[in-house]
């Protein structure tokens, strides 16, 4: 089905059938933080992200194999993604060496080396047994000022490509991903989009981004690459998790997200709600009765008040943390059902009008979501000049606003607006 340039589908993985677009909270090493496998079932998660590195760094992927795969090690009965460990080139990147073989490691937390190759890479994610496992990439931060090194990177993750299929030993049980890279080059977006469009894998994500760009860049190449990926396969903007990000990438018709941004989040007191987010630790919050989110249905909303929560949040009490991972992940499971049902109902553009005009209550929409939506052939009206381009968050997710905060929405939500693309550092 699809509404403009965005597109509500459904995919058929060996362990679930996921409806599309969809947000996928990250369990580095198998598990969400402060939530169990039962929660997330509950809570309508239909896909959890596993880190390949950190899985083999500990407990290893020999382990988790003989234990029936990594859905039967953390009980999981649903779709499960792991990433190559190429997002740790950027993450780990004064403990990498990065060459043709592959990338070098050492350990942060024994010093132990470990060489990664797309052979390799591969190997430990069909022992895994996720059912999305991702072709190992050469990643350059999106900020990176070395011309030469995104080229290398984009022509390297090609030719490791190739590497990754010839290695891949589940093809009819696990579906690789190829990752689209060039960092904010358009030449070298197409080189890198055509290039792995012509293996034909069974979908494709977007990387590279998340990393600190501005947010007309970013916009831009997720643009370029939804409109160059083929109609009839996934498309997945890795490292993304900011709601206003989703609204806009899913307008662009891009299909699938992760980040630890709201489970990270969380653990600095912080809650999604439509007008942005509240920052419990505030006093602001001391007498504030209400649930955190008034249209949210969750077991938090339901049972404990703002009030209750400010208290155990400023003390940064673990029950308040998995109070606020719950709801954040269960705000993103809704803000997915709303954006998928908005695009079956052929009303995609006014929910993506109404959610902005959420966000920004003054009419001060950024000139990168005006613009943004103008590539997704949606118009939001007069613009009160706001925040310009906008920056990305910091990697570890801990501030809630790339544009800063507002008055109308922090009046309303008691907290700030988000803006950015949370990087998908460990969850």
């Amino acid at each position: 089905m699809q509404c403009g340039r965005a597109r509500a589908a459904r995919m058929t993985l060996p362990h679930y059938v996921c409806e599309t677009p969809m947000f996928m909270p990250v369990g580095t090493q198998g598990s969400v933080k402060g939530l169990t496998s039962r929660q997330l079932e509950e809570l309508g998660c239909q896909v959890v992200l596993g880190n390949t590195y950190h899985l083999e760094n500990r407990p290893g992927s020999e382990l988790v194999a003989e234990m029936g795969g990594l859905h039967s090690f953390i009980n999981w009965p649903r779709g499960m993604l792991t990433d190559s460990g190429g997002f740790q080139m950027v993450s780990l990147l004064h403990l990498a060496d990065i060459t043709e073989e592959g990338v070098t490691f050492q350990s942060p937390t024994d010093g132990r080396r470990m060489l990664l190759t797309p052979e390799h890479s591969i190997q430990v994610q069909n022992r895994l047994g996720a059912d999305i496992i991702m072709a190992l990439d050469d990643v350059v931060p999106s900020t990176a000022a070395d011309d030469a090194r995104f080229e290398e990177a984009t022509h390297r993750t090609t030719r490791w490509i190739d590497r990754c299929i010839a290695a891949h030993g589940r093809p009819t049980e696990q579906n690789l991903f190829a990752i689209v890279q060039g960092g904010l080059d358009e030449r070298l977006r197409d080189i890198s989009l055509k290039g792995l469009v012509a293996r034909g894998t069974p979908g494709y994500a977007i990387g590279g981004l998340a990393g600190g760009e501005d947010k007309r860049s970013f916009v831009k190449v997720v643009s370029q690459c939804t409109a160059g990926l083929p109609d009839g396969k996934p498309r997945y903007v890795m490292g993304i998790g900011y709601p206003l990000d989703i609204v806009i990438c899913s307008a662009l018709g891009a299909d699938m997200y992760d980040s630890v941004y709201p489970t990270r989040t969380a653990r600095f007191g912080v809650a999604l709600v439509p007008e942005g987010v509240l920052k419990l630790k505030n006093a602001q919050f001391a007498a504030d009765y209400r649930p955190l989110d008034e249209e949210c249905g969750c077991m938090v909303c339901r049972r404990y008040s703002r009030a209750f929560l400010h208290p155990l949040a400023a003390k940064g009490l673990p029950f308040a943390t998995n109070l606020i991972t719950y709801h954040n992940i269960a705000y993103m499971m809704r803000l997915s059902q709303q954006i998928r049902d908005a695009i079956k109902e052929q009303r995609y553009p006014a929910f993506v009008r109404d959610y902005v005009a959420r966000q920004f209550p003054a009419g001060d929409y950024p000139e990168w979501v005006v613009e943004s939506c103008r590539l997704a052939g949606i118009e939001l009206g007069s613009s009160g000049g706001g925040a310009g381009d906008g920056k990305a968050a910091a990697a570890d997710g801990s501030a809630a606003a790339a544009d800063g905060s507002a008055a109308g929405a922090a009046a309303a939500a008691g907290g700030s607006r988000q803006g950015g693309a949370a990087a998908d550092g460990a969850g």
